[in-house]
């Protein structure tokens, strides 16, 4: 086990747009993975909405995901930060990982000067959302069932965790939605939901995000690689028109514009790649 006072806690803007934007993870890479007591203190004390944790494992790394409050047991933005902290230690590459539940791969590369990355989600699945559930997440926002996109069934989206996705008919219903920290974090921890994924859809091909984060402690996180994988297998298994890839604008609302590609490949339930670029913090 990795002594707390050995760790190097490196902090990494994740999905960035260029130089701005993006979301913060903290990532810590060592020999072993610290207890889980010091990892949930860590990350607490560094405060971003996950920090991820890395060892070598064979021919693999064992990776954790802590939220300031909670274990999370796939975090998208916190791989990509992972990756390209891997690349700079070790070289870039492809990476296998171990989570707690799945294996995973993320490759990271330097293209014109800025770290980019890119990773292989877990198996997906979805299912249409629970109406209950449904109702419930529209009262959270004070939303009504007239908001929602026609033709986008609301539905359960798993890419590694849940997330409750949600399409609202305009970009002002987006940039308008808040919610009660608390009553999230119930709502989520009754469901199972890491995130609920709120969406205005500009073009069949470009989505716009927002995702809260209650159960992690969070309002909501300016990007969200595994909500953005979960997504792109529900849009497969709804038959979307995506043409193998869509691209997300997540954290606008926030001040901290981040940019996810999102590949999408045709075999139903396979990992769905997502990619981005990340700037050091």
């Amino acid at each position: 086990m990795t002594h707390p006072d050995t760790l190097t806690i490196e902090r990494v803007a994740a999905f960035s747009d260029g130089e701005t934007g993006g979301n913060p993870a903290g990532v810590v890479i060592a020999d072993a993975l610290p207890s889980e007591t010091e990892m949930q203190r860590i990350a607490a004390e560094v405060g971003y909405s996950e920090t991820a944790f890395a060892a070598p494992e064979g021919n693999a790394w064992r990776v954790r995901y802590f939220a300031p409050t909670v274990e999370v047991a796939f975090c998208g933005h916190a791989t990509i930060a992972l990756a390209t902290r891997l690349a700079e230690h070790k070289g870039p590459g492809t990476y296998a990982l171990t989570l707690n539940d799945s294996k995973i791969t993320v490759e990271s590369r330097q293209i014109n000067g800025r770290a980019q990355a890119s990773l292989t989600s877990p198996p997906t699945r979805s299912a249409p959302a629970d109406p209950a559930l449904v109702s419930a997440a529209l009262d959270l926002f004070g939303l009504h069932s007239s908001d929602l996109a026609e033709g986008f069934p609301p539905g359960l989206a798993h890419a590694g965790n849940y997330h409750l996705v949600l399409a609202l008919k305009s970009r002002d219903l987006l940039a308008r939605i808040t919610y009660d920290l608390d009553a999230g974090a119930a709502l989520m921890a009754q469901h199972g939901l890491t995130t609920i994924n709120l969406l205005s859809i500009e073009t069949p091909r470009l989505f716009h995000s927002r995702n809260a984060f209650a159960i992690g402690g969070a309002l909501e996180d300016p990007a969200t690689g595994a909500a953005a994988a979960a997504l792109g297998g529900y849009l497969r298994d709804l038959g979307w028109p995506h043409d193998g890839s869509i691209d997300i604008i997540q954290g606008e609302d926030m001040g901290a514009r981040s940019l996810l590609r999102v590949d999408i490949p045709p075999t139903k339930g396979s990992g769905i790649r997502v990619s981005g670029t990340a700037r050091t913090l």
